[in-house]
């Protein structure tokens, strides 16, 4: 399994190199403009300045150049130093910046990555642990109100958009009941019990809503994986060997179902990381899926490529990481 990750890892390089360039070369192309933002009394002559002073002036690649130099040797620099205390060079490096604020990217990044993982992060972990047993249950009593119920939860709840859910959960428990506040604090910090439960009020209707939509989506792999395994030769004869039921279901068909399920968790993690950009929008946080929604009617070109670039890198790990749990899932899958 080793040489298999080794091996995979070399091909993710080119691929990765493939995907900055066209990203790069997209938005480049992009019919945006950073002085477009500022007032209409300023003069041609010092927009163009501007544009200059922001490296536009130059070739397409020396600027495609100077990124990539940014954002591999550049930046994963200052984080080990920041995470170390270790020195490389006077720490006069050039770092990717905002054309917005003119502050490094991943700086930003790293301010509102904490807000994502708490609202985005948990609603997922909160649909997976509501949706695999959904989709268990309803496939062993295949056809029970258990499965019409089950059916009807994930047609609703993958039909039903996020931004109409959040506004009804907005006009029903902020609104008319008055239990959750209805915009999220970004500013909000936990320091005794009672900062810790508005904390966790002020989570669960925008967790709740990425939630059942992710919950809705899962249970329904989760289900059908089952009923296939259910049928399998396997299953009779562990049934045969007088294993009860209780672990032929958990154990041995449980444990080879997860296999597409797995795949499909994979690939939606990392919208974690992208954040929400409706629901965000929604409720007010101020996590990524804002700040790449900000950057594009901004036309912050530099944000906007560094996160989409981070998103295709994170999706072709996961990738390889969902690959090396099948191997685990299932002893029949080897990799050597």
């Amino acid at each position: 399994m080793l040489t298999y990750t080794l091996r995979r890892l070399a091909f993710a390089v080119p691929a990765l190199l493939a995907i900055s360039f066209i990203i790069f070369a997209i938005l480049d192309l992009a019919p945006s403009d950073p002085t477009a933002q500022l007032p209409l009394t300023i003069p041609p002559e010092v927009r163009e300045k501007i544009r200059m002073s922001l490296g536009l002036g130059e070739p397409f690649a020396v600027r495609y150049w100077k990124w990539l130099i940014q954002f591999f040797v550049n930046e994963p620099l200052n984080l080990i130093e920041q995470w170390t205390g270790w020195s490389f060079g006077d720490g006069d490096r050039l770092r990717v910046l905002s054309w917005q604020t003119r502050s490094p990217v991943v700086d930003l990044i790293a301010q509102r990555m904490p807000q994502t993982l708490w609202v985005v992060g948990m609603s997922y972990v909160i649909g997976a642990l509501i949706a695999i047993p959904i989709g268990v249950i309803s496939a062993y009593r295949q056809y029970s109100w258990f499965d019409q119920f089950g059916t009807l939860f994930s047609m609703v709840g993958f039909s039903i958009p996020t931004f109409f859910t959040g506004l009804l959960f907005i006009v029903i428990f902020s609104v008319n009941l008055e239990w959750f506040p209805s915009i999220y604090d970004t500013t909000h910090r936990v320091t005794d019990w009672d900062s810790f439960v508005y904390q966790i009020k002020q989570m669960i209707m925008p967790t709740m809503v990425l939630g059942l939509y992710n919950a809705s989506q899962i249970s329904r792999f989760m289900r059908a994986s089952m009923l296939d395994n259910l049928g399998q030769d396997y299953v009779r004869t562990a049934r045969a060997k007088g294993m009860t039921e209780r672990v032929v279901v958990l154990v041995h068909v449980m444990r080879n179902s997860l296999i597409p399920v797995v795949t499909v968790l994979a690939l939606n993690l990392p919208q974690v990381f992208g954040g929400a950009i409706i629901t965000e929008q929604i409720f007010k946080v101020n996590g990524l899926g804002q700040l790449l929604i900000g950057a594009i009617e901004g036309g912050d070109i530099p944000t906007v490529q560094t996160l989409t670039f981070i998103f295709a890198v994170l999706i072709v790990l996961f990738n390889l990481i969902a690959d090396l749990l099948y191997g685990i899932l299932d002893p029949r899958i080897r990799y050597d």
